[in-house]
């Protein structure tokens, strides 16, 4: 069994991205945890900035949340029967249900942070790009889902083409023609929503790890920095 001491010796090697010897200057395993729990906390808050607010999804086109494919299909033929409008406002009322959604992550997020071991710090700072993300993804997305669905199903509940949608995914369902979040409009929009947030979170951590001095933390800068 690996002893405190040597642990240690290894976080500071794995932070200093070397393969296995002490760095001439130690960083603890105490000060590293520290560091990615700053490290996890500031993507994650910065994320949610940037999509839980007015056309935080709508306005990005890396996020933005399209038609579900089942109904994309049809866009065009419910478009010369004289639903364009009804598409336009659905194409609007999904991103904003994810925009409305986003800001309930924060006391999960914070949580998680505060949980986070030794063990998980130093996979962090040993990871790739997005071990942060990574991280995230496995300890929120499914109770986030949950927190998610009721505030996109209040949304979409509103248009009548939901509705619609529902009924006629649920026929295609029964037949084998869709699987999984496509048979639910809310349920599709919650997904997307995950992915966009855990997206921009992996954009927050690679311009973290790129320039962990431009941070303005000293702390980030030890941890991180090459």
């Amino acid at each position: 069994m690996m002893t405190r001491r040597e642990f240690s010796g290894r976080l500071a090697a794995a932070a200093a991205g070397l393969p296995g010897a002490a760095p001439a200057a130690q960083l603890g395993e105490a000060e590293a945890a520290r560091g990615v729990r700053a490290a996890l906390e500031r993507g994650a808050l910065a994320a949610m900035g940037l999509l839980g607010r007015n056309d935080g999804f709508l306005g990005n086109p890396r996020v933005r949340i399209p038609l579900p494919p089942a109904l994309a299909q049809a866009e065009r033929l419910l478009r010369a029967a004289g639903q364009g409008r009804q598409i336009e406002e659905l194409t609007t009322t999904i991103n904003r249900a994810a925009e409305a959604a986003v800001p309930q992550a924060r006391a999960l997020f914070v949580a998680t942070v505060k949980a986070m071991s030794v063990e998980d710090a130093l996979s962090i700072v040993r990871g790739g790009d997005t071990a942060v993300t990574e991280f995230f993804a496995r300890k929120t997305r499914q109770p986030l889902g949950e927190e998610f669905l009721p505030i996109v199903t209040r949304a979409t509940a509103k248009l009548r083409l939901a509705e619609r949608y529902d009924a006629l995914a649920g026929k295609a369902a029964a037949l084998g023609l869709l699987k999984g979040e496509q048979t639910s409009l809310p349920r599709y929009v919650t997904a997307k929503a995950l992915d966009g947030l855990y997206l921009t979170i992996g954009d927050e951590e690679r311009k973290l790890r790129a320039d962990p001095v431009g941070t303005g933390s000293a702390l980030l800068a030890r941890v991180f920095g090459r």
